[in-house]
């Protein structure tokens, strides 16, 4: 297997900068990594700590993502520098927390742009370059989704309806790409211990914390495996994705859980409170 193409936004902190070393790992043949981000300082912080590893290439590109013409800009430099794309990682992710009537229109805007629209456009944009597969060589698109994107999220409602699209979007696509053998794929974590959550403590839904915490590590194990097979969905805690399944099909058991869940959450809270101190 020669050298493949992984594009990754949101690739400068948390699960992206995480998938990028795990990709650089997996593939010891020979990677081109494509890192998307916002900020230039924490792309080129990244790409020095891949000098580590001789078989890796880096473009860094800094964008955002929610705009449609920085999309195309990400995908043309990209073919300009690899030739091809093999692996697209929707990585980059927005909330503004809060209930929905204290949200902004141009809060609720912005999400639904970067946790929906830019996948899309993004999927759109790599498939006419996405080569047959061959010799082992992957060829996937992977999203990062939320638990939040398989059951309702109270003080959510955008973040949680923007991954519930998302989600939906991957199995229809996966469908669609089957016989064309490149696999659409979504994974689905529960909190994850990033400053993504852990910066913005006092913000987050108690609820939240009620389930296991995920390092970025092993969300990003799970996005590599995804890039790599045929699964279309990879939920993580475990349990909390089945529990997230009952949630939806069955409301009821949703809302007479959820006190129980707040009062766990709370109590986790104040665990991760006294560890930051």
């Amino acid at each position: 297997m020669g050298s493949i193409t992984v594009v990754i936004t949101g690739a400068s902190k948390g699960v992206g900068a995480a998938c990028v070393h795990g990709f650089a790992k997996a593939f010891p043949d020979g990677v081109n990594l494509v890192l998307v981000a916002r900020g230039i300082a924490g792309l080129k912080k990244l790409e020095e700590e891949l000098a580590q590893y001789a078989n890796v290439k880096t473009l860094t590109l800094a964008a955002d993502i929610g705009d449609l013409q920085a999309c195309k800009a990400v995908v043309d430099a990209t073919i300009e520098a690899f030739g091809c794309i093999n692996v697209l990682v929707n990585n980059a992710g927005l909330h503004h927390r809060g209930n929905f009537s204290e949200q902004t229109p141009e809060q609720i805007a912005a999400m639904v742009d970067i946790n929906l629209k830019a996948p899309l456009y993004l999927a759109a944009l790599v498939l006419p370059h996405m080569q047959p597969k061959a010799n082992g060589t992957p060829n996937a698109i992977v999203m990062v989704g939320s638990l939040a994107g398989r059951a309702p999220l109270q003080g959510a409602a955008t973040y949680s309806g923007t991954k519930s699209g998302l989600r939906a979007f991957t199995y229809a696509l996966s469908d669609e790409l089957r016989e064309k053998h490149i696999n659409v794929a979504v994974v689905s974590p529960g909190p994850i211990d990033t400053s993504f959550i852990m910066d913005e403590i006092d913000e987050v839904e108690d609820i939240v914390y009620s389930q296991p915490m995920s390092s970025p590590e092993q969300v990003a194990d799970s996005i590599v495996a995804l890039a790599s097979g045929e699964n279309t969905e990879i939920s993580m805690p475990w349990f909390s994705g089945k529990l997230t399944t009952l949630g939806y099909l069955f409301p009821r058991f949703r809302r007479v859980t959820r006190g129980l869940l707040y009062q766990i959450g709370r109590k986790n809270k104040d665990k991760y409170r006294q560890r930051k101190a």
